[in-house]
């Protein structure tokens, strides 16, 4: 039937007729990813460097933001910001519990890449900065930070990617972004479900795969240039050898 469907240019007319729904959903949907990836990368930056910190209480408070978020499902966390919030006179939309839900839950991930980027850097360049009277607070900013960006962009291009897909989150609450409309669509009159949803799936592929691919292919630079730059060290101890 759903191939059938595919092939119907009776199916195909009756989706068209209706294209300005899907285009308005598909503006939500971005909407929604770019809100919710700054909502994402400002929470991960902040919970990152909080989880390096040299303190108890900010890397206990991260650790315990990243452990909540990263270990109950997505899902659950949007039932939560849209019915129980109410329950305390928080009253949200679904596209800002939609924003509010991937960008906390990516939030968590970010924040571990983040982590993970700053501890890749040398302790001895931290140490160096504080023997210059540098703070903590320059220290991340102007020494070890701008250092992290090169080597957490691939892991960050891969939370991006997932969280475009993850917006699909707001469908469960009867939100207006691709997913539930397609599913609107299909259901509703002559029950139409094979054009809509590849239809879907192709603008989700148009969003998600040219950020998977420059991902992919800054990554294998990235290498590159580490792998030529391991072979001029060795070049050089070699001569000096």
């Amino acid at each position: 039937r759903v191939i059938e469907q595919i092939l119907s240019p009776q199916c195909w007319a009756a989706l068209a007729a209706d294209w300005p729904l899907f285009a308005r959903a598909f503006l939500t949907t971005v909407v929604v990813a770019a809100l919710g990836l700054l909502l994402a990368l400002a929470l991960g930056a902040v919970f990152g460097v909080m989880s390096t910190s040299r303190h108890v209480v900010p890397r206990a408070v991260a650790r315990i933001y990243v452990e909540i978020f990263q270990n109950t499902p997505l899902v659950l966390q949007a039932y939560v910001f849209f019915l129980a919030l109410p329950y305390v006179g928080i009253m949200l939309g679904q596209s800002t519990v939609g924003v509010l839900a991937v960008g906390i839950y990516h939030g968590a991930y970010i924040a571990e890449v983040v982590r993970a980027g700053i501890q890749s850097i040398p302790a001895g360049q931290g140490e160096a900065a504080a023997s210059q009277g540098f703070t903590y607070i320059q220290t991340m900013r102007y020494v070890i930070l701008p250092q992290t960006i090169n080597i957490i962009l691939p892991p960050l291009v891969n939370q991006m990617v997932n969280l475009i897909k993850n917006t699909s989150v707001i469908a469960i609450i009867g939100g207006a972004d691709l997913m539930n409309r397609t599913n609107d669509w299909a259901t509703s009159g002559a029950n139409i479900y094979g054009p809509p949803f590849l239809v879907c799936g192709l603008l989700y592929f148009a969003l998600c795969f040219p950020l998977a691919t420059w991902g992919r292919r800054y990554e294998e630079r990235l290498k590159s240039r580490d792998s030529q730059a391991g072979q001029e060290l060795e070049q050089i101890e070699e001569v000096l050898s």
